[in-house]
């Protein structure tokens, strides 16, 4: 364990997460204390192997018992800067504690931690926010509900505009594959790919979906919707805590008319609720966006997400937010790229987002 913070009543430190049984004892809180899949130490080990970026974190205690649990992605980017962000690639963390106090210690260390290390924001995506921090609280919605008793019961709990497109993907001639395979990581990567490719912004590299399948086995997955063969829609969904998140999702030009991604959520909802789960979580959108709407389509109610961050006196606040519009000139631009050179390029560009 490294030097101790002396910031609270509870020891504060920087986590060993190299210590299997250290990061045990984490998961264990973080389960206990009904965290986030995004604040689990297993989900930093796997940005850390599918990106590079470095998993790190700051765990209070107090009589040997952990009392609180802040985890940190460290992000290096030549183009959006250097940060710590709770937690990296995610739409979920901050502090997870036993109390505001234990919370508030673990943020003032988080921006001690940050200026040893050269960073200059800490960014903070749930969990509770420092007063005197920035805090953002209209710039993003989740969407989450409980999943249906049956098929027909899951159908009927759809608008009724919305269930008659879902009516209409389910006359057409869509194949739907589950699994984890190499094939549907290929087919995942390639469908996603274009996707991101036709909204502006930089694909991830597949090194990150398979360290995400290959660390999290049973609790990952990828559906596919097919139509001739084809892949035309394709979501990596992870399950937790009770609810499937579909989280890195999309589809071609073609599954548009096809319907496909309405038939894709759709099947992931029975999928999961046959794999035991009780909850769909929609994950998050831009307030006001496309996916924002296309989301109350299907009857889920927004619910505003709070974050915050802090900055370093002198610096510029960070600004890595693809959908910003300081970003859209860039974006832009970026859809014009061949799908090729997007590809061979985007993943350098996009492991700096976080």
């Amino acid at each position: 364990m490294n030097a101790p913070f002396a910031l609270t009543k509870s020891a504060i430190s920087i986590a060993e997460l190299r210590d299997p049984n250290e990061a045990q004892r984490i998961e264990a809180f973080v389960a206990a204390s009904g965290g986030t899949v995004f604040h689990r130490p297993l989900w930093l080990a796997a940005i850390e192997r599918g990106t590079g970026q470095s998993a790190t974190g700051l765990i209070a205690e107090q009589g040997g018992m952990i009392t609180g649990w802040l985890p940190l992605t460290e992000l290096h980017s030549h183009v959006f800067g250097r940060a710590l962000v709770s937690s990296g690639f995610a739409v979920g963390g901050g502090a997870l504690a036993e109390d505001e106090k234990i919370a508030g210690g673990l943020c003032d260390a988080a921006s001690e931690l940050a200026m040893r290390k050269a960073c200059s924001s800490v960014e903070l995506r749930g969990g509770t926010l420092p007063s005197s921090w920035d805090i953002q609280t209209d710039s993003h919605c989740g969407f989450e509900t409980e999943l249906a008793e049956d098929d027909e019961a899951q159908l009927l709990a759809v608008p009724r505009k919305q269930r008659a497109e879902i009516r209409k993907s389910l006359k057409g001639e869509l194949e739907i594959r589950v699994g984890s395979l190499e094939e549907d990581r290929a087919a995942h990567y390639a469908v996603y790919a274009a996707s991101v490719h036709n909204l502006g912004t930089p694909v991830f590299p597949r090194a990150l979906f398979d360290a995400v399948l290959d660390l999290f086995e049973d609790n990952a997955d990828i559906l596919t919707v097919l139509h001739q063969g084809e892949p035309v829609s394709s979501v990596l969904s992870l399950y937790h805590g009770g609810a499937v998140l579909p989280y890195w999702g999309g589809g071609t030009y073609a599954a548009r008319h096809l319907r496909a991604n309405e038939r894709m959520y759709y099947e992931l909802m029975l999928h999961a609720r046959a794999r035991g789960m009780t909850h769909f979580d929609f994950g998050r959108s831009k307030t006001g966006s496309g996916p924002y709407n296309y989301k109350k389509n299907w009857g889920f109610e927004p619910r505003p997400l709070f974050y915050a961050s802090w900055t370093a006196p002198g610096a510029p606040k960070r600004d890595a937010d693809p959908t910003s519009a300081g970003n859209s000139a860039k974006i832009d631009i970026w859809k014009k790229l061949p799908l090729s050179l997007a590809n061979l390029i985007g993943p350098h560009i996009a492991k700096g987002l976080g």
